[in-house]
């Protein structure tokens, strides 16, 4: 049996939708995995819907046939892949392991565990992504744990603008405190400094009358122990992001997402999607960025090298600087003792640290959608869609035949994300450029899982920097390329709100 066609067999395609062909307004690029045959049919699958009467085929399997069937309670999101082979299981319970694993400082006697830091937002990655879901900001008092500052100057020079345009930086450090704010250091050295939030709240009045109260952060640091921020450091503030599906995304065909692009808004629609191109950390070459709120990463495995450097301060062969984020001027930083033990490897987590991790985070499953036949959840899901939401939501692919792993082989998948960068206004800027993102651009957010944050997380904060508290305000901030969808939404009468909300909490 090829498994990895279980969600897209025959009664798939003989569901009267194969007369369908997903319109582009650019000249798209074609699959180089598909026959014509196999193309004709994934055309006709991923088609937008006009019937709002009843499910689509399969539209409960939000991840195709690795989706997960298991209780929808705070271990959600952390299922295997349905489809894994058994003897692939033992490697995502050792990704699991390592995924928890609280790092400790050097010296210690664990030596496979030590190299924490020295400067550092979290001991492991299950810190930050609480049961593999979204951080949250902290709340008055409490120290940042899920939420963190990235720091970064704008290029100064046509050099730096050169280098920037060759994919050869992704920004520029601050010249003391880096690339990220480490508000945690290891005994004997000083923590760089704490985030200091403030919110301004703003209420909104909606079409019906109904008012809505929107919470606009600031950002600083106090008690810089190093010196000053440089005076053109700008601070963007992160949540960390659910680690559901991640596998199914870097499977997604790229030429499926180029498809989407439309930089120039040549259709006139006022949405201009565009492509983040980075460089694999491996092999340097140049790719489809897809991970990330800025798309700042190509791979599941190039996201977690970065985390394990910047979040923890652990060295892997594809990050290998055993002092994570310290920076030149950090002395006291760079004196310390790391965790590399020459018997097991140059770096602090050597092969197959990394490998295991990423397979893990590859292989999180997305859970099958809740009451996808409901009237209410149907009567939404139209309301999603005439409200221009799937301009930039795109509900869902055919992931490639020749995916690196056969797990995530020709999977039906309904993220509701393009993968693009947007613009996305002024209120939710954060002048910072990560590589060909600019201070207004941000990648569309997968959906799938969003209506499981309550359940996985016990709160329900949402966008980059945790801002919105509720799915309304989430959609009341959008502004720029999002703007027509935000105020389509802002008028319909609280009966049809309250429809379309129901919708986005069965995903």
């Amino acid at each position: 049996m090829e498994l990895s066609l279980l969600p897209i067999r025959k009664p798939f395609f003989f569901a009267g939708a194969a007369c369908l062909l997903a319109s582009a307004t650019l000249a798209a690029p074609l699959r180089d995995d598909l026959t014509e045959k196999d193309r004709s049919r994934v055309e006709a699958v991923t088609a937008p819907t006009t019937d709002f009467t009843k499910p689509e085929p399969f539209e409960a399997m939000s991840g195709g046939a690795t989706t997960s069937t298991n209780k929808p309670d705070s271990g959600a999101f952390s299922h295997p892949s349905a489809t894994m082979p058994f003897e692939r299981k033992q490697d995502f319970k050792l990704g699991n392991a390592l995924f928890q694993k609280l790092w400790v400082s050097s010296p210690s006697s664990t030596q496979a565990s030590d190299g924490l830091g020295p400067l550092y937002n979290a001991r492991s990655c299950q810190t930050c992504h609480v049961n593999d879901g979204r951080g949250r900001p902290p709340l008055a008092g409490e120290d940042a744990v899920s939420l963190f500052l990235r720091l970064a100057r704008p290029a100064r020079n046509e050099a730096e603008r050169a280098a920037i345009a060759r994919h050869e930086v992704l920004s520029f450090p601050d010249e003391t405190y880096g690339h990220q704010l480490q508000n945690l250091a290891i005994p004997g050295l000083a923590a760089e400094g704490r985030p200091v939030i403030n919110y301004i709240e703003t209420p909104v009045r909606l079409a019906d009358g109904e008012m809505v109260m929107l919470r606009k952060p600031t950002y600083a640091v106090a008690d810089l122990n190093y010196g000053p921020l440089g005076t053109d450091t700008t601070l963007s503030a992160r949540i960390a992001m659910p680690t559901l599906g991640l596998g199914l995304i870097e499977a997604i065909s790229e030429a499926d997402i180029l498809a989407k692009a439309d930089p120039d808004d040549k259709n006139g629609d006022g949405i201009a999607g565009r492509p983040a191109w980075v460089r694999d950390h491996r092999t340097g070459e140049v790719k489809l960025g897809r991970f990330g709120w800025k798309a700042q990463n190509a791979s599941v495995r190039d996201q977690s090298a970065s985390a394990f450097s910047h979040d923890i301060g652990i060295s892997t062969p594809d990050a290998p600087n055993a002092y994570g984020d310290c920076t030149d001027a950090q002395k006291d930083c760079l004196a310390m003792p790391t965790g590399v033990q020459p018997r097991l490897g140059p770096v602090e987590a050597p092969d197959p640290v990394l490998d295991l991790v990423t397979f893990y985070t590859e292989n999180l499953a997305v859970p099958q959608r809740r009451n996808a036949g409901d009237a209410t959840v149907l009567q939404g899901k139209q309301l999603f869609y005439t409200s221009g939401c799937t301009a930039c939501h795109t509900p869902k692919f055919v992931t490639r035949r020749d995916a690196s792993d056969p797990i995530h082989s020709f999977q039906l998948i309904w993220p509701y994300s393009d993968f693009l960068l947007h613009d996305m206004g002024e209120a939710l800027a954060d002048g910072q450029q990560v590589g060909e993102a600019n201070g207004r651009q941000w990648r569309t957010q997968p959906l799938w899982g969003i209506g499981l944050t309550q359940s996985i997380n016990g709160n329900g904060f949402y966008l980059h920097d945790g801002r919105a508290r509720s799915l309304t305000e989430a959609i009341l901030w959008h502004g720029g390329e999002g703007q027509k969808a935000r105020d389509a939404f802002a008028v319909l009468q609280k009966s049809d709100r309250q429809a379309l909300l129901a919708f986005l909490e069965s995903l």
